[in-house]
């Protein structure tokens, strides 16, 4: 019902068979107690405000989208200059080819010169001709035709020596590009690191509350600008589905009451519609969660968090971060479980997707918004 069968970044339609829980696993999560204050005011987590591990989550991770996009970019421009030398080579290698065939030619313009008496004097070979004005026309043709040849020539060897300098140019680019690359992928790969030690001890602080029943308060997080544009999102910006609403399996007591979405630790979660939060529990089968109610009265519920944003009570923006996405409670990986309810409470649920698509969010279309 609230589990989520799938391993994160694979999308899944069908079901996966795991193992059974009890019924009641999946009963309604109710508010856990308050969290318990150290001597200094703080939660017991880093920062004024107990955001230190979420804040450092979220931190990375928009440090991990531009060293990924500068990656990306790097790389794109690398294989614009290997296709590049790669055309200056087959232009080079038809400039060369014309050479050859031009000397070719004046080869056998010399030969047929000499066959015909080009090894003698002029006017020895106007005096033995028997027309002199018909030679001396063939005489000014073959020189002009000498001169052609030897233009083209010429040209053809300029015009392959721009050739080759310009393929050093481009390789030498290519080479500045590689190495750039290289670095590039090395810090990426450095930050994607840190990131995933910073999840899993986001997640380590998360399953510490919620076994000691004791809900972390939200930390406050600089969120991004919202989308006066939209008045409906997904739940999280870029995600790939895994169960659906009333798909089976043994994890469930019954059926599955919402809609899972692919994510890693520490993804942002966001309310999808303005409203409410009229919940914000720890424990049971939904580990984590929030409840927002939505002015046309529906309700919708982000489960197995690792973080909240929000306090009970709280007004949010369509867009506005919830949560952090984790795997408390009833989860075999991470994920956001997603319910759209008639009421509060667990068995209001209604299918998640045409819910959203009545909305606007098409959620079969894409799996990034």
């Amino acid at each position: 019902m609230c589990a989520r069968p799938s391993r994160l970044r694979t999308r899944t339609r069908r079901p996966r068979r795991l193992v059974a829980v009890p019924v009641l696993l999946c009963a309604l999560i109710t508010l856990g107690p308050p969290p318990t204050a150290n001597a200094d005011g703080t939660d017991g987590t880093d920062g004024p405000d107990g955001s230190g591990t979420s804040a450092e989550v979220v931190r990375l991770y928009e440090e991990a989208s531009k060293a990924t996009e500068r990656y990306e970019t790097e790389r794109r421009a690398a294989d614009v200059q290997r296709g590049r030398v790669k055309e200056l080579d087959r232009l080079l290698a038809d400039e060369r080819y014309q050479v050859a065939v031009l000397h070719e030619d004046l080869g056998r313009m010399a030969s047929a010169q000499y066959r015909t008496g080009g090894g003698l004097p002029l006017t020895a070979r106007l005096l033995l001709a028997d027309s002199p004005d018909e030679l001396l026309r063939g005489r000014r043709a073959l020189g002009q035709a000498d001169l052609a040849v030897t233009n083209a020539v010429a040209k053809t060897q300029r015009a392959a020596s721009r050739l080759t300098t310009a393929r050093r140019s481009a390789e030498r680019a290519r080479g500045v590009l590689d190495r750039r690359t290289a670095r590039l992928a090395r810090l990426k790969r450095d930050i994607e690191t840190k990131l995933e030690t910073a999840r899993w001890t986001l997640q380590g602080e998360a399953d510490e509350a919620v076994a000691a029943g004791q809900c972390r308060g939200a930390v406050r997080l600089e969120q991004p600008e919202p989308d006066a544009t939209r008045a409906w999102v997904p739940p999280v910006e870029t995600y790939e589905l895994s169960a659906g609403f009333d798909s089976a399996g043994e994890r469930w007591a019954r059926r599955h009451t919402g809609q899972d979405f692919a994510v890693d630790i520490g993804a942002p979660v966001r309310s999808v519609g303005e409203g409410r939060v009229v919940r914000v529990a720890c424990g049971g089968a939904f580990g984590i969660e929030v409840v927002v109610r939505h002015p046309d009265g529906y309700y919708t519920q982000y489960a197995h968090l690792a973080a909240v944003t929000v306090d009970q009570g709280d007004a949010v923006r369509a867009g506005q971060w919830v949560g952090q996405a984790g795997t408390t409670g009833n989860s075999t990986g991470p994920h956001l479980h997603f319910e759209s309810r008639l009421t509060p409470d667990l068995g209001s649920g209604v299918d998640p997707a045409k819910w959203l698509a009545e909305r606007g969010v098409n959620l079969e279309s894409a799996s990034t918004e």
